[in-house]
């Protein structure tokens, strides 16, 4: 374990939009308490370019995120890159490595199992669910707990407004998508995940595209039941449907179930990609009130999440807001420095990261049930 107060020498791997537009500039800002001391991408312009933006030496770049983790020289590993993560965040763990993984963690239960064994004992992996690290969330946890907790909800509601990347996008005047990524490595990496969307999930196209949102998206809102509730007790009702007949390739969805105190929930991923802005919603109702957030998009670093907590004062209704422009994904930095050097326990470690990919394959199991899709994989038992 690290010693606490130092910084950590991490190496991130990835260096896509997520990366680019929130994980190295934060790094680099916290410099309080990190140093990129290794880079990893398929794309040697993306490489050159990010390598010298953050003096990162040319010896500590890599085409290959495996071969940065083995080299060692670091502290800890940020894993950024596209797809299943669990092959990187293994070889990590085996390491001795503490991890900061972006979701997805993993595609199956059978990855989620083997992180599991390598990081028993410790705080050793922390999933990037950064809206648990927002000021606003963090406040709502408190005002529930001052209710009662969450046998005092009586339901709670989501609805996602996910406007297309381009939308969420302009401020950053990214460059265009890198073109030197060599086509061999792209087939290998796409194989694997067809792979392991075949082990998780079967063949059928609509549960392979309802399941990815959910790990790729919805898990974000996965994590908050978990926070606030508790993970969903049983999922009940699962529909995807089209914007228009030739519209996205990605459908809307719509999940709804029980929680573990008998409360219900609802989740509604509206993919709409040419509305103006993103826009998250999760409200929870309780007998004497609702504490609703509303998140913007998460590139837009400092934009305050609004908490607006419902209640009633000298006998009419009562509306409070509350904002921070302390941000979530900075909040999330901090928490994985005190795992690292503390041995702090994250919000969402690998036995929550599992629940996540349970409850996901647990709503595609019911899709197949209301839909007649034939199931394969984990999710089919």
């Amino acid at each position: 374990m690290t010693e606490p107060g130092k910084r950590i020498r991490i190496a991130v791997a990835g260096l896509g939009i997520i990366a680019r537009t929130v994980h190295l500039p934060l790094l680099q800002r916290r410099s309080d308490l990190f140093e990129i001391v290794a880079l990893a991408d398929l794309s040697p312009s993306r490489m050159t370019e990010l390598g010298e933006r953050y003096g990162v030496e040319p010896a500590r770049r890599y085409a290959d995120a495996a071969r940065m983790v083995t080299d060692g020289g670091c502290d800890a590993v940020l894993l950024a890159t596209s797809g299943s993560h669990g092959d990187l965040a293994a070889l990590a763990l085996r390491a001795g490595l503490p991890v900061l993984c972006e979701k997805p963690l993993a595609y199956t239960r059978a990855e989620t199992a083997r992180l599991a064994e390598l990081g028993a004992g410790s705080p050793a992996l922390m999933v990037g669910y950064m809206k648990q690290y927002d000021p606003a969330v963090a406040e709502a946890a408190r005002l529930l707990a001052e209710l009662g907790g969450p046998e005092r909800v009586h339901a709670v509601e989501v609805t996602v407004l996910h406007a297309g990347g381009d939308r969420q996008l302009r401020f950053a005047n990214l460059p265009p998508s890198a073109g030197d990524v060599p086509a061999e490595e792209v087939a290998r990496f796409s194989a694997a995940d067809r792979a392991l969307l075949d082990a998780a999930v079967g063949t059928d196209p609509g549960a392979r595209a309802l399941y990815q949102i959910l790990i790729n998206s919805i898990s974000h809102d996965l994590s908050l039941l978990r926070l606030f509730t508790g993970a969903p007790a049983t999922v009940e009702q699962v529909a995807t449907w089209p914007l228009t007949p030739d519209g996205p390739a990605e459908p809307s969805v719509e999940i709804s179930g029980r929680l573990p105190d008998g409360a219900r929930y609802g989740i509604r991923w509206l993919n709409l990609p040419d509305y103006p802005a993103y826009r998250e919603t999760v409200t929870l109702h309780h007998a004497r009130g609702s504490l609703e957030l509303v998140f913007p998009s998460p590139y837009l670093l400092n934009a305050p999440t609004t908490l607006t907590v419902v209640d009633e004062h000298g006998g009419g209704e009562r509306r409070a807001a509350y904002r921070s422009v302390t941000e979530a994904f900075e909040q999330e930095l901090v928490a994985f420095h005190a795992m690292v050097t503390a041995g702090a326990a994250p919000l969402t470690g690998i036995a929550e990261g599992a629940a996540d990919v349970r409850t996901s394959q647990q709503v595609v199991r019911r899709y197949g049930e209301l839909t007649g899709a034939a199931i394969g994989g984990e999710a089919a038992s």
